[in-house]
């Protein structure tokens, strides 16, 4: 397979589920002993969170270029940002890496057109779902309409991720509240839901039923192992 690149830590509870699943997913494509060929940045959340509030996106797309070129020194073949929020700058990452980006919003967008769908609720944080860098992808890639909660429940799930999920808090209360949210995205149309924050499989799980809830994490991990793999020399 070819070397994935990993910019991490965003959180590094979500990293984790990248890092177990990029690795089972190799083990059950290839049997035995075999693991991901892999390289991983893992930043420091704190200062790309306070950065996120502030609005200081520049300086974000900045501090990922100097990962994936980081990543392309130990070898990395293709890159991965592993979160949703900072594919806020991908175009501009993308743009100055040599390394071909595995884009979210493709892995999600074709998750989502494969089931048949043709609208989808998106969740995430508060930058995803009120910016327009993911709707947009979803729509003009892929011909997606696009739901999102409204400002209040918004608010709420933005809060559930910074203050428990990436503080390694997985609390039934908020399950429940996050579920809430899914049915009335559901109710307003959408066919499908996209948890659009990779923290958010951490607290809900994947299910086709009623409509198809979508964990973009999981997504993401089997879109990188398929073009990693499709390339594989024999």
């Amino acid at each position: 397979m070819k070397r994935l690149g990993l910019i991490g830590g965003m959180s590094w509870e979500s990293t984790q589920v990248y890092y177990r699943g990029l690795n089972e997913g190799v083990r059950a494509r290839q049997g035995g002993l075999h693991s991901a060929d892999l390289v991983l940045i893992s930043v420091d959340f704190a200062p790309i969170a306070a950065a996120q509030q502030r609005g200081n996106w520049g300086d974000l797309a900045l501090r990922l270029q100097q990962a994936a070129e980081q990543l392309a020194n130990a070898g990395a073949e293709l890159l991965m940002i592993c979160t949703n929020t900072m594919h806020k700058v991908a175009p501009e990452v993308a743009a100055n890496t040599p390394l071909p980006l595995l884009h979210i919003g493709d892995a999600s967008g074709t998750a989502v057109v494969d089931r048949g769908c043709r609208s989808v609720g998106l969740l995430g944080t508060r930058f995803t779902m009120q910016e327009a860098f993911y709707r947009d992808y979803l729509t003009q890639h892929y011909g997606l309409d696009v739901y999102t909660p409204e400002p209040a429940q918004q608010d709420l799930v933005h809060q559930i991720i910074f203050e428990e999920l990436c503080q390694g808090r997985v609390e039934a209360k908020s399950r429940t509240v996050i579920q809430a949210i899914i049915g009335q995205l559901v109710e307003n149309g959408a066919e499908a839901v996209l948890l659009g924050c990779t923290e958010l499989g951490l607290l809900i799980p994947e299910s086709e039923r009623p409509v198809p809830i979508l964990d973009t994490t999981r997504l993401h991990v089997d879109y990188a192992l398929n073009a990693a793999m499709a390339t594989a020399k024999n």
